[in-house]
């Protein structure tokens, strides 16, 4: 039986879509896992709460305009990183206006997939990921996000290590804090939008936030923690995808229940006596003389 299903999950990678799909999860296991450090580090939880709700109005007007509707998710979630990016002076800040924004973009979806009597399951079916159907654009959105997040983070690390461990530390040692929170926004928004068709957009964390968890209990610096991060995330997407091919079942569940395992196993481990991940930050502050 074990054999039969072994060569079942062969047969099945060498179709196109899984091939694809694949892919996908590798890309996203690159540059994902990142963001979700900086969703940690930031602690900016809801950002990806409310990008889910802009991303499913972006899908809404998509399907009514015959625009593609990913694309659409795509621009409305990365305007509205923007555009939220003023209120990240502080946390509570950026809560509210979060909680805002999620309110509002939901409203909008719903009134616009009712008005304009368009289908609604093609939208919601976003929700749960459709990770067989990932096309071209998808792969080079995905690309995209492992070039320029790990690439921004070996440009700026030192700023970025500034930034996530205080703001207005990084803000007197001249770091462009808001140039730089306006980027990190608007790549947490199109990393969420990005990988909705991977595990759904109610279980994007699996993607980036989870494998940002694990890491952070085994990393002793913001280097070794994005290192675990994205060690993390491509372990967590190919096994939980070949076995979600063994056993017939959806991927998106499967990969959150992978690195769900993944997170738990990590915290099990007894704590190393070491010194916080951010200490590294206000180490490399320059020289006063």
């Amino acid at each position: 039986m074990i054999t039969t299903a072994t060569a079942d999950v062969g047969a099945l990678l060498q179709l196109v879509p899984v091939q694809r799909a694949g892919l996908a999860l590798l890309l996203a296991a690159v540059g994902l896992p990142v963001i979700g450090v900086v969703i940690v580090g930031l602690d900016i939880m809801p950002v990806r709460f409310a990008m889910m709700h802009v991303a499913l109005l972006g899908v809404a007007v998509g399907l009514l305009t015959g625009l593609d509707p990913m694309v659409c998710a795509l621009v409305a979630c990365a305007l509205a990183g923007a555009g939220v990016a003023p209120l990240a002076r502080t946390p509570s800040g950026l809560s509210g206006a979060m909680g805002l924004l999620m309110s509002l973009a939901i409203a909008a979806a719903l009134l616009v997939l009712a008005v304009s009597g368009v289908n609604a399951s093609g939208a919601f079916a976003l929700l749960w990921g459709s990770i067989l159907s990932v096309g071209t654009a998808d792969l080079v959105v995905l690309g995209a996000l492992a070039v320029v997040v790990p690439g921004l983070f070996l440009w700026r690390r030192r700023d970025l290590a500034l930034l996530l461990h205080d703001r207005e530390l990084a803000q007197c040692s001249g770091v462009p804090v808001r140039a730089l929170t306006l980027v990190l926004l608007v790549l947490v928004a199109v990393s969420v939008a990005g990988a909705i068709k991977l595990t759904g957009a109610l279980l994007v964390d699996a993607l980036t936030l989870l494998p940002a968890l694990a890491a952070r209990r085994l990393g002793t610096s913001l280097t070794s923690i994005t290192v675990w991060a994205v060690t993390i995330g491509v372990t967590v997407n190919l096994t939980g995808f070949l076995v979600a091919l063994w056993l017939d079942w959806p991927p998106g569940p499967v990969l959150v229940l992978t690195a769900g395992a993944v997170v738990l196993a990590v915290h099990l481990v007894p704590e190393r006596r070491i010194r916080s991940w951010r200490a590294p930050a206000s180490e490399s502050l320059p020289s006063s003389h």
